[in-house]
């Protein structure tokens, strides 16, 4: 894989949340806020935040079948743009011969690859490990025939609950639709020329930090699989991200903003991308509206000049 490493336009939070209580070990209650977006898994962690991500990053550094692509940290991304936020980071990990069955049933999958999982601290102190489930993306991108599901759905699992010690949950995914919240504009330029615009225009605006690059067919080919021209950048702005993750964290799970270059079978090249409004039905963000509709402008303005 080709990687670039680093900052973003983050989008993530302490989403939707139902308050439970637990027990401390002085017999007092504990509130626990549990995230209630659709379609995440996520595992309480009895940990601190700091062990919980490096026992991730150990995890999945220990794996030789797993590379890590990138690791954002939006709390410092904030804080070097004079915002606050809670300690939310995020790993972007991949496995292509576990990902690339996915793709062959439905290239927009590649939108929702690398796999991610996200490290939070909420506002009762408690820290989660969480990540997007199969069911998720089997309902968005039809790919619950592949394969590899299985494989990648257990593999998601053991390692929340290997790195929290504890037991993994998941949020139902039935409001969930296919391709729901994907904007594709259509290119009338060839693959290579539409992704070299993309990226071209995100590289050259002073506002917009380039996360990481990823040749999905070129990966897909290093382990002998098929899978048509798909390529994916990710880049971030965190002055447009942090506030929607200072709502709701969890929205860190879909940050930083990715656009996706493909060419399907019929040999048509098109741009995808994930709107901002659905990130705000996804993860109940409340108000927003003015970053909102800067970021679904700036979205559709990349798409629309990489196109023509």
């Amino acid at each position: 894989m080709k990687y670039f490493l680093f900052l973003t336009f983050s989008l993530a939070l302490l989403s939707c949340t139902s308050c439970n209580k637990n027990d401390d070990n002085n017999g007092g209650e504990v509130t626990i806020t549990t995230p209630e977006t659709r379609g995440l898994g996520y595992s309480l962690s009895e940990k601190d935040f700091s062990n919980t991500y490096l026992d991730l990053r150990s995890a999945l550094q220990s794996n030789p079948n797993i590379s890590i692509v990138a690791e954002v940290n939006h709390t410092q991304n904030a804080q070097n743009n004079g915002l606050e936020l809670p300690n939310t980071r995020v790993i972007l990990f991949g496995n292509p011969a576990l990902g690339t069955p996915l793709m062959q049933e439905d290239q927009l999958a590649g939108l929702d690859l690398p796999q991610k999982m996200l490290v939070y601290e909420n506002a009762d102190n408690n820290v989660f490990v969480a990540f997007n489930t199969t069911t998720y993306l089997s309902a968005r991108h039809d790919v619950g025939s592949a394969q590899t599901i299985g494989q990648i759905s257990a593999a998601l699992n053991n390692i929340a609950t290997g790195v929290t010690n504890g037991t993994a949950s998941e949020n139902p995914a039935t409001s969930i639709t296919l391709n729901q919240g994907i904007s594709t504009v259509v290119s009338d330029n060839n693959f290579n020329l539409t992704y070299s615009k993309l990226r071209n225009s995100i590289m050259e605006n002073e506002n917009l930090t380039v996360v990481a690059e990823l040749d999905h067919q070129a990966n897909a080919q290093s382990v002998n699989m098929e899978l048509n021209p798909t390529r994916l950048i990710v880049f971030g702005n965190p002055n447009l991200g942090t506030p929607l993750m200072q709502n709701k964290q969890t929205t860190a799970i879909d940050l930083p903003q990715k656009m996706l270059v493909w060419e399907d079978a019929q040999g048509v090249v098109k741009i995808s991308y994930n709107t901002p409004s659905y990130l705000k039905d996804r993860h109940a963000i409340n108000g927003n509206d003015e970053v909102i509709n800067t970021i679904n402008t700036a979205l559709f303005n990349l798409a629309e000049n990489a196109a023509n």
